[in-house]
């Protein structure tokens, strides 16, 4: 059938505004992707309460279905804080649209790049540690939420010293990295925890770790100080080796402070710090903003609201110690 002139304009029109459209319609959707940095194991990345499955959470609470309208790109140094500058440069290579991750993963992911937009779901005292000018204003490629570590020390061993009055002897377990990885801002851990001991009136006892293989003969050469209590520094390295720290304090019948409560969960005596469930899901908050355009430099810091005193009274049995009725009220948790 021969069309008229105007049949063939209209078809040679609807032809021109079909070709784009079709084009568009072949393009796949970009789907953002994001680095996940973490300096544990994927069983205790997973298994710790507050980690990456409240991460997860938040994201799922935002929309984001991991494999549909995201995707994660996974890096674990497990327990060696060596590799994480390589996995972080991994990560830039992809190139991941960002990175999420905490501790000394912060430090190996800033050093890894300067562009790529990186989120803290936890980290040391972040302007202390410069990796923020500010909480305010950010000013370069990182922002998140930073823990209050420093100031939280001097609570935690005020509530270990009301919770065992008997306490005067407090052994301080703490990893040493090779300059090169040291995270800063533990030195400030380290002095500030000093200044509460001498303010409590508590002696102390460094326990240094350059390597897991050091755990076992740093706690032999504490073991004629009379040792009170253990307290653990809250250092990736740590996380990993809980359980051999656990048992090693439970042989020598020392009770055990730190500041997560997945060592208390394990078998520690008492926790207090920031809830990281709370902190992870935020995080996903951050995520989101930055993937809808807004920049880490102008996205403020956010400091912890809520906080969490955990105890176990498995383990006070254990050792034969009883919690005063003050500290049990205190408790966000108690662990039977």
């Amino acid at each position: 059938m021969w069309l008229t002139p105007i049949g063939l304009i209209l078809t040679l029109a609807l032809g021109t505004l079909w070709l784009p459209l079709a084009t568009h319609a072949q393009r796949p959707m970009t789907v953002p992707r994001i680095g996940y940095l973490d300096s544990r194991s994927p069983a205790d990345a997973g298994g710790v309460p507050g980690s990456l499955e409240a991460l997860r959470q938040g994201l799922r609470e935002l929309g984001y279905v991991e494999g549909q309208n995201m995707r994660m790109e996974y890096r674990y140094a497990e327990g060696k804080r060596d590799r994480l500058p390589a996995l972080a440069a991994e990560l830039v290579r992809l190139p991941v649209d960002l990175i999420v991750t905490w501790g000394p993963g912060v430090l190996a992911a800033k050093d890894a790049t300067t562009t790529i937009p990186i989120v803290m779901a936890s980290a040391f005292d972040a302007v202390e540690a410069g990796f923020v000018n500010s909480l305010a204003r950010p000013g370069a490629n990182v922002t998140g939420l930073t823990l209050l570590s420093v100031d939280l020390t001097g609570k935690r061993l005020q509530l270990l010293q009301e919770a065992l009055p008997q306490v005067s002897r407090v052994a301080l377990l703490r990893y040493v990295p090779p300059p090169s990885l040291a995270a800063p801002g533990v030195h400030l851990m380290l002095k500030e925890t000093e200044g509460a001991m001498r303010a409590l009136g508590m002696a102390l006892h460094i326990m240094e770790v350059r390597d897991p293989a050091d755990l076992e003969s740093a706690f032999a050469a504490v073991a004629g100080e009379r040792v009170d209590a253990l307290y653990v520094m809250e250092q990736a390295e740590f996380m990993t080796q809980r359980t051999q720290i656990i048992a090693l304090a439970t042989q020598r019948r020392w009770p055990m402070l730190c500041g997560t409560r997945a060592f208390v969960d394990a078998g520690g005596l008492m926790s207090y710090g920031a809830d990281q469930a709370a902190m992870y899901r935020r995080a996903a908050t951050y995520i989101d903003k930055i993937l809808k355009g807004a920049k880490p430099a102008d996205l403020p810091v956010e400091q912890p609201t809520k906080f969490e005193l955990v105890l176990n009274l498995k383990t006070a049995k254990t050792l034969g110690l009883t919690f005063p009725p003050a500290i049990l009220l205190q408790a966000t948790e108690v662990i039977q």
